[in-house]
């Protein structure tokens, strides 16, 4: 994957979407419940994505290193794809293109030890939307550090998951409320 590829005054926007968690392959405790969940965000995200890269708004994928330190995320989009994993079928329609970037978090923020904050001001970027799992800790971490460091939040509802669709209503509640994230369906968001 080619970091080069989009330029500053390519991302004309000022605008990223952000795929937290969704390449993965699912084989985790509680990863069947996330799963059922994850798939139907990950056909929304995927369309979404699609809109976004078509007025140039970059897309980053943030994922979980999963305590695999000498791991890269190549190597995480193989895995995914070439066994027999749960988690196959959602790293096939969000399969990343050459021109999207990607950041390994040891933890729950995307922002937590990464360069996601340098690659955000390298683009100019002011405005997140938001995506992936789990809505109620990934999503929820992020979308909280990304609000302290002023950045405008966009959660798309059905583009993000988690283990129950009480526990994503209460996240987006909180996102909402606390961190002024404007809470809207992928229809209803207007890129470029």
């Amino acid at each position: 994957m080619k970091h080069e590829t989009i330029k500053l005054e390519e991302a004309k926007a000022k605008s990223a979407l952000i795929v937290i968690d969704m390449i993965s392959d699912f084989e985790f405790e509680d990863g069947e419940k996330l799963f059922q969940h994850a798939l139907p965000a990950a056909k929304k995200i995927a369309k979404l994505k699609e809109r976004a890269k078509s007025v140039n708004v970059p897309v980053i994928y943030v994922n979980d290193n999963y305590g695999k330190w000498q791991s890269d995320f190549r190597q995480l989009i193989e895995h995914c794809l070439k066994n027999d994993v749960r988690g196959r079928s959602i790293a096939e329609i969000l399969m990343p293109n050459d021109d999207d970037f990607f950041i390994l978090k040891p933890s729950y923020s995307g922002f937590f030890q990464t360069p996601l904050e340098l690659l955000l001001h390298h683009l100019g970027i002011k405005n997140l939307i938001i995506t992936g799992v789990a809505g109620n800790m990934c999503v929820q971490f992020t979308a909280n550090d990304a609000y302290m460091r002023d950045y405008t939040i966009v959660i798309p509802k059905d583009t993000i998951a988690s283990n129950s669709e009480a526990a994503n209503q209460w996240a987006l509640h909180i996102m909402e409320e606390v961190l002024k994230a404007d809470i809207k369906d992928i229809e209803d968001i207007k890129l470029g």
